[in-house]
This record gives C-alpha cells, structure tokens and sequence, in this order.
C-alpha cells in the first residue's frame, strides 16, 4: 500500500468512546518491571494506515477502534497493569506504514512504563527484542492487526514459546481478500478473521468475547 497525503492524523480520527470505569478504580497505577509481569498486553500493528476509514483502512476499523479503546482503558486501570507492548509494524519504502509516514504512527501514544518495539516481520518475536521483555511463564492478552499474518504468526509463536495466549474477538481484524485462484471472487474480511480464529484456538489459543475484558486484567 503507497503513502497517502489523505491518510487522517492520529487527532482527526473519529474520537474513541468514553470507557466509564469501575468506581474507585485508578486510572494511571505504576506498571510492572518487564522482568516480573506475569501478564502482558500485546498490542499489534495498531497504527494509523490500519484505522483509517476504508479502503485504506480495514472493513471493520471503526468498531475494531473502540473495542481496542476500551480494552487498553481496562489494562491501564487494572492494579497491578499488565505490562503494555506497542508493537509497531516497518513497512517497506512506499508502503502505508513506512517509518515516518503518517500511516506508521501509533493510535495509542504509549505511557510511561509501556514499551515500543518496532518489527519488519509478521511474527513479533523475529529480529526484535520482545523475546527479552516477555517472559515464556508470561500471560499474553494479543489484539491488533492483521489478523491472518501478525496476530496469527505471533499468536503461533507464543504458543511455541509455552506462553498462555488469549485473544479477543472484535479486536483484531483483516482486509478482504481478493482470490486469484480457484475461480476468483472476493473473501470478506470477517470470514478470513473467523478462520483464523478456529485455527488458533485449536492450536490451543483462547478465544475471549468483549464481554470478558472488564476481568481479563484482574489479577486470578
């Protein structure tokens, strides 16, 4: 996908929901050292080019954009946090998500204690430092983009690992894809997202429903 002058900038995006937490809940308590978080949120790919509004961005943006809103107001408010990895996609030169095009910049800018980790491949654990900072005893909650590459190969290589990998349906999503073989035609997105989905989970990932956010950070 080429860089696009028309790509929207993180503040022209259409504003996320209100996210009214639990009363007497805190909305900025200290994050774990990387070296004792027993649980972590992975967040993929969750960058401009992805939410912008269709075609640049995928089908499902706007309803992915809030669910995603609201299950990073969840993990910040949880006491303890989870630690907090904004995994950011290095496109090629041309691509949407260049570095340093409009398209690379993350949603969620990062708080202090949460940690960025630039990959250029689909799998998150290749060629970057995330193998280090998440332990393989470690809990990951995975949410972002693209369904059938990075959250497949990264879900598929925590798996590898021996981390317990959950993933959220409703927070991560694809584009269609066009089918050169086999007659041609176009599969649509959703159907791409729940295939993915039955693969993984008989890898042996588990597949969470929106509804379970508000207790997926607490500590059990």
């Amino acid at each position: 996908m080429s860089p696009d002058s028309s790509l929207p900038s993180t503040s022209s995006l259409p504003p996320p929901p209100t996210i009214h937490l639990p009363t007497g809940t805190s909305s900025t308590p200290s994050p774990p050292t990387h070296e004792h978080a027993h649980r972590v949120l992975l967040l993929l790919d969750i960058q401009v080019a992805m939410l912008a509004p269709p075609p640049i961005g995928v089908p499902a943006s706007a309803a992915v954009h809030a669910h995603l809103t609201q299950i990073l107001a969840h993990a910040r408010a949880a006491a303890p946090p989870p630690l907090i990895v904004h995994v950011r996609n290095s496109g090629d030169v041309g691509d949407a998500d260049e570095p340093q095009a409009p398209g690379w910049q993350l949603i969620f800018p990062p708080l202090p204690g949460e940690l960025v980790v630039d990959k250029r491949k689909n799998n998150a654990f290749a060629g970057t430092d995330l193998t280090g900072l998440v332990a393989p005893d470690a809990e990951i909650v995975v949410a972002g983009f693209q369904t059938d590459y990075s959250i497949r190969a990264t879900c598929s290589s925590a798996l590898v690992r021996g981390n317990e990998v959950l993933l959220i349906r409703g927070a991560h999503a694809t584009y269609d894809r066009i089918e050169v073989l086999h007659g041609g035609g176009v599969t649509p997105a959703w159907r791409i997202e729940a295939e993915v989905e039955a693969e993984l989970e008989e890898a042996g990932v588990h597949l969470l429903e929106m509804k379970d956010v508000p207790g997926i950070f607490m500590d059990r």
